[in-house]
């Protein structure tokens, strides 16, 4: 995109994270996937104010980007784990929790994202089973930090994302393929068993 078409002030990567109360890390994802539109001034991302309202305004519209839908959707399946068995959920989730923890100490995004886990978990089953399905804008960044590891089994999450697949041709009419390995964030809410 050309300097001279951006007529709207230019965002650091930085200063979009703190408005939406998210991380830098995931601004800069959204950047990479084409969610969010950016310029490049030097080695830097530069986000117009334009689009920041844009995201903004499909976030308050209910609008999920597709990762975050999909995340949605993996993540419904692990509440229908939970509610059938919240003490052994709760227990493995906090075991993977602390294992993070453990990995990430210090101050970094990781380690504030896993402090928030922590702090759901630790308010109970009814605080999980909401950030597990909200769609405000802490949650839907909580999912892409998930602990949620291995609660439900391969064989499920392969078909929650098939279905997934299919609602998202039908309702978005956009029929690109759904990865279900890799390092993306959003793919840490592996359901292995």
């Amino acid at each position: 995109m050309d300097m001279e078409r951006i007529e709207s002030p230019l965002l650091s990567t930085g200063d979009v994270a703190s408005f939406l109360g998210v991380s830098r890390q995931h601004v800069v994802d959204l950047c990479d996937r084409g969610d969010l539109i950016c310029v490049r001034v030097g080695s830097h991302r530069r986000v117009p104010r334009s689009e920041l309202d844009r995201l903004l305004g499909a976030v308050h519209a209910g609008k999920l980007t597709r990762d975050q839908e999909r995340s949605l959707w993996l993540h419904r399946a692990v509440l229908a784990e939970l509610v059938e068995n919240p003490e052994d959920i709760l227990a493995r989730v906090g075991g993977n929790l602390q294992r993070l923890q453990a990995q990430h100490t210090g101050r970094g995004m990781t380690a504030r994202w896993l402090d928030q886990w922590q702090k759901v978990l630790d308010a109970g089953v009814d605080a999980v089973a909401d950030v597990l399905t909200s769609q405000r804008p802490a949650a839907l960044e909580l999912r892409q930090n998930s602990p949620f590891a291995g609660v439900i089994s391969e064989e499920v999450r392969s078909l929650v994302l098939a279905s997934f697949v299919r609602h998202w041709r039908r309702d978005h009419g956009q029929p690109r393929k759904v990865t279900t390995g890799g390092n993306r964030r959003a793919d840490r809410v592996r359901v292995s068993g």
